[in-house]
């Protein structure tokens, strides 16, 4: 049985994350959890940022050791940057862990999170035939015991709305979208009545009314979005508000 699983190579999705988190030209305090192998920690201690460490595994011995499962063992408002890699599909309860995320994250600061995308077209035609998503396939979930501490693999399928409204309630807006590269392109003819289906279903009056509470300004017309269709991973930029006042999930 696997205990622990990563990336052994430097991602297209950590890639990036990294240049991302580079936008803010100013030196940062950063926390990578889970942080799996530490290349990408690596690399922007070396661009001069304070990076800190934190997972279940014993990589590294400077890691932190942090639960995602449980309370995280930092202050509030913490970090500049939070970088969630490949985390949120792993836990049970990923509601606690945003929560967590954003309590240590500090106002104006930022949680990126990368998870496997759902929303790529092949994932909906996958839900389409089988009723599981894309790199949720149930046989690749490991039994874990009550006192364990590894790997549960890909246990909780997000999507972008149901993060939308996870983190504003906990003071974060969703301020970014981006994806790594998808690799079934050659089935996209395939899977382009797909897309012309969905795309005239959320159309319907009736569904625009509804989604946007009656407000002619809103639309779902963002599901379609180009990294939401082609990309194998998601990756979002979430930016903790500064008044602490509360984000709205359809901001």
């Amino acid at each position: 049985m696997k205990k622990f699983s990563h990336v052994k190579n430097f991602t297209g999705y950590m890639a990036k994350v990294y240049n991302e988190v580079i936008k803010r030209s100013e030196k940062q305090d950063i926390l990578d959890i889970p942080a799996g192998n530490g290349l990408l920690s690596q690399k922007l201690s070396e661009a001069g940022h304070n990076v800190t460490c934190a997972d279940i595994n014993s990589e590294k011995p400077d890691y932190v050791y942090a639960d995602m499962e449980s309370s995280l063992p930092f202050g509030d408002e913490r970090f500049d940057t939070i970088m969630c890699l490949e985390g949120l599909e792993h836990v049970i309860e990923p509601n606690r862990l945003v929560a967590e995320l954003c309590r240590i994250c500090r106002p104006n600061g930022r949680v990126i999170v990368s998870l496997p995308n759902i929303h790529n077209l092949y994932s909906r035609f996958q839900f389409l035939f089988t009723g599981t998503f894309f790199q949720f396939e149930p046989y690749a979930n490991q039994p874990v015991g009550p006192d364990e501490k590894i790997d549960r693999g890909h246990i909780s399928s997000l999507s972008i709305v149901q993060l939308k409204y996870l983190f504003s309630c906990y003071d974060a807006k969703l301020t970014g979208i981006n994806g790594d590269k998808f690799k079934r392109k050659i089935l996209i003819p395939l899977l382009s009545p797909v897309l012309l289906l969905g795309y005239l279903w959320v159309q319907m009056p009736k569904f625009q009314h509804k989604w946007s509470g009656g407000k002619a300004s809103k639309s779902p017309n963002w599901l379609f979005q180009h990294n939401l269709l082609f990309s194998r991973s998601l990756i979002l930029v979430f930016e903790k508000k500064p008044d602490g006042s509360p984000a709205t999930p359809h901001e």
